[in-house]
């Protein structure tokens, strides 16, 4: 039973790399977030429609969600970093809102969009396969 021990350490050592990393990337993109739903509020032409799209929302509605999630990934992203277990059950379900979100603003910023879409995926796999060592447990 012993010998499985080192071999769970750097899997386990990987994922804590990868929570962080997904903490990080859910603060950044809150605060980024935040900055692109202002620049929507702010102004209706900041963004240019990419031809027709199925799903049409006001623009300034999508400045609004935007900043709501934005304000919430941030706060959520400080507690991913914190080790608060209540920010990794956020993040993976903001990561997921954000993803159907940013899937709907794909008209307004298609590249941003699927880059965004790939970070939530990471983000959502790193949050759920994180096991944090029970206390007094080494390992």
């Amino acid at each position: 039973m012993r010998a499985a021990g080192p071999r769970c350490r750097p899997q386990r050592a990987a994922a804590a790399g990868g929570v962080v990393f997904a903490g990080v990337l859910m603060l950044v993109n809150g605060i980024l977030a935040v900055f692109q739903g202002i620049a929507a509020i702010s102004e209706d032409d900041v963004y240019g429609r990419v031809g027709d799209y199925v799903y049409k929302i006001d623009l300034t509605g999508w400045g609004w969600i935007l900043l709501i999630v934005g304000v919430v990934a941030a706060v959520a992203g400080g507690g991913v970093l914190g080790g608060a277990a209540w920010a990794r059950v956020t993040g993976i379900v903001l990561a997921s809102v954000s993803l159907v979100l940013q899937f709907l603003f794909l008209p307004y910023a298609p590249v941003w969009s699927i880059v965004l879409i790939a970070i939530d995926v990471f983000v959502i796999w790193a949050l759920a396969v994180y096991r944090p060592a029970a206390p007094g447990r080494a390992g």
